[in-house]
């Protein structure tokens, strides 16, 4: 192997996001191909139309896996999260159709049960001991039973109005531009800070230009993102939903006491009790964190289906 192939596994081995971004390139490549129509002189898949549709739906799994991570990272697995998002989404139906509940109602029941039923799991995973893939296992027995009965195994529609815009609403095109512009402007003051902190503890630093180039290029995609969105008909309200909880759990994992107390959970537990962390808390709380979430990601299946199913997640 020449030297730059080895040049090049280093810089992939050391940087996998770029070998993930080239293996999905070569996926839309492929599909790009096999969708081109002659007639129009474009692919069907890369349309702005497309894009949000894939966006719309991927967000609702963003949303899972976002707490997945801390899950995962603490060294537990969640099987139920599938069940527990159907459960939530059927509930919310429910409230919503069936008992004319206000959205604001709906929401604020179904978020509440989703953390509740989370945080069971990680009692009876850090405090009772049993194993995690045996809880969230028998849950999502518990979970789709008990959404069978309470839906009686049929589809149960249409939702309100108000309640479809969580899942298939749009941003105005001026709101969207707008959060663009914040969104950058949060990554430039977070990046001034930590060049701070390293400058003040004598860290390495990139160079400004680097730096700069960076956020440039970052803009770009930013840029381009927005525009190609609003070239139909907006930002997906979910796909808004999902980038403001993936800000604040990489907030929680980088910033704060409690995200370096699962980090260090999922490396060495023993080590972790004898310093002084509460772990079984800690582990109750990231289930409680996963439960959160399958209840955001199961309003927003409800909202985007405009029906609760028994079949969902």
């Amino acid at each position: 192997m020449t030297m730059t192939g080895k040049s090049l596994r280093k810089f992939l081995a050391e940087y996998k996001i770029v070998a993930l971004l080239i293996v999905v390139a070569l996926i839309w490549a492929f599909f790009a191909i096999l969708t081109y129509d002659p007639e129009m002189g474009r692919s069907q898949f890369l349309t702005a139309r497309n894009f949000s549709n894939l966006l719309r739906q991927m967000a609702i799994t963003g949303m899972l896996a976002s707490a997945m991570v801390f899950v995962i990272v603490a060294g537990e697995i969640d099987l139920s999260v599938g069940a527990l998002l159907g459960l939530l989404g059927g509930i919310a139906a429910v409230l919503d159709v069936l008992l004319g509940w206000p959205l604001w109602a709906t929401i604020s029941t179904v978020l509440v049960l989703g953390v509740a039923l989370g945080a069971f799991n990680g009692w009876l995973t850090a405090y009772l001991g049993i194993p995690s893939f045996i809880v969230t296992l028998g849950g999502q027995l518990v979970f789709r039973g008990i959404v069978l009965g309470i839906m009686g195994g049929v589809t149960i529609a249409p939702i309100s109005p108000e309640f479809k815009y969580i899942g298939q609403g749009y941003l105005p095109g001026w709101l969207g531009n707008l959060c663009a512009i914040a969104l950058f402007g949060v990554l430039i003051l977070m990046t001034l800070r930590t060049r701070a902190s390293k400058r003040k503890h004598n860290l390495q630093l990139l160079s400004s230009g680097m730096e700069v180039a960076r956020l440039l290029g970052i803009g770009v995609l930013i840029l381009g993102f927005i525009l190609i969105l609003n070239s139909y008909q907006g930002v997906p309200v979910p796909v808004l939903i999902l980038l403001v909880i993936l800000g604040v759990f990489t907030v929680i994992a980088k910033q704060t006491v409690f995200g370096r107390h699962i980090y260090a959970v999922g490396s060495n537990t023993e080590a972790t009790r004898f310093s002084g962390v509460n772990v079984n808390f800690v582990k109750m709380a990231v289930f409680a964190l996963m439960g959160l979430m399958a209840a955001v990601a199961g309003l927003t299946t409800t909202s985007r289906l405009a029906a609760g199913t028994p079949s969902a997640g």
